[in-house]
């Protein structure tokens, strides 16, 4: 059961930035995919919910080829999955919406609402992250852009301040000879992952790796880089042992928590083996990139 509060509706983002900073007990619904379900359980029963849902301003979609991709934060996870442009130049978070719950889901919850949440389980920060992405956020006193991987803070806290929003996701236009490659492990398509991997590579002209980024999801209280390996991996050459070597460091570093899912052991043993097939995946297609 959800406990009463009063709806507030504002009309545009100058507004909304007003009427949180008026209302102390507040929290935001962008989707409310999440919020309602804790609503419901009774784990947090605000006296105010600002609705944000509707603000076009914040619905959108844009690519330039200097600049890179920019989406707002009202934008829901079905408009990027069937984004042309997102299909074309970012394939691998088409990909990866594709696997985020159910299509209802993807239909009305937003990638502002997803990544304000927080959850270490979620699909869509491992992806953004190793792409390098960057989020922009918002309030009355102004606005500031932090690389995403500083958004995170511990389980359901990020760097969001009193009275700020979440309000856009840049991603930088990906270097030459670039791909990023994700898998999540879970026993239901709908499900959140019992454990995901997101991994980028560029290469240089003779295909030694030039920059890598590994992100573990559901791995740790935060969607955890495991700078270790990819430090290993620079300067190298495609070579199976060692990709062994960076799933050992991947099993090494991750912090999994047991529950009813999965036990800690497993949850290792899953990341040593995303690890070592993603970054092979994402090798493979960074030779093909021209």
């Amino acid at each position: 059961m959800i406990n009463d509060f009063n709806y507030l509706k504002p009309g545009s983002v100058k507004e909304a930035f007003e009427m949180y900073a008026e209302h102390d007990d507040c929290k935001v619904i962008c989707g409310g995919q999440s919020l309602l379900i804790v609503m419901r359980q009774g784990m947090v029963a605000p006296e105010y919910l600002l609705d944000i849902k509707g603000l076009d301003e914040l619905r959108y979609i844009k690519y330039d080829e200097k600049d890179g991709l920019r989406i707002g934060a009202t934008t829901t996870h079905r408009e990027i999955e069937k984004s042309p442009i997102i299909q074309e130049k970012y394939p691998v978070l088409s990909l990866m919406e594709t696997k985020l719950a159910s299509i209802q889901t993807r239909n009305w919850g937003t990638i502002g609402g997803n990544l304000a949440h927080a959850d270490p389980a979620g699909d869509p920060a491992p992806v953004l992250i190793a792409l390098n992405a960057n989020i922009k956020v918002g309030g009355k006193n102004g606005e500031r852009t932090m690389p995403l991987e500083d958004f995170f803070k511990d389980y359901f806290e990020t760097a969001l301040e009193k009275g700020e929003l979440v309000l856009e996701v840049h991603v930088p236009v990906p270097p030459a000879k670039t791909s990023v490659a994700y898998q999540k492990f879970n026993l239901l398509d709908s499900d959140m992952g019992i454990v995901a991997v997101a991994a980028s590579i560029t290469l240089n002209g003779d295909d030694t790796c030039k920059d890598a980024r590994i992100v573990l999801g559901n791995a740790a209280p935060i969607p955890k880089r495991v700078k270790n390996a990819e430090e290993l991996l620079k300067g190298k050459k495609f070579d199976e042992k060692l990709f062994e070597e960076v799933g050992r460091i991947s099993y090494e570093e991750s912090e999994p928590v047991a529950d009813i899912h999965a036990s800690e052991e497993h949850r290792r043993h899953l990341l040593s083996v995303l690890t070592k097939r993603m970054i092979k995946k994402a090798w493979e297609q960074a030779r093909a990139v021209a």
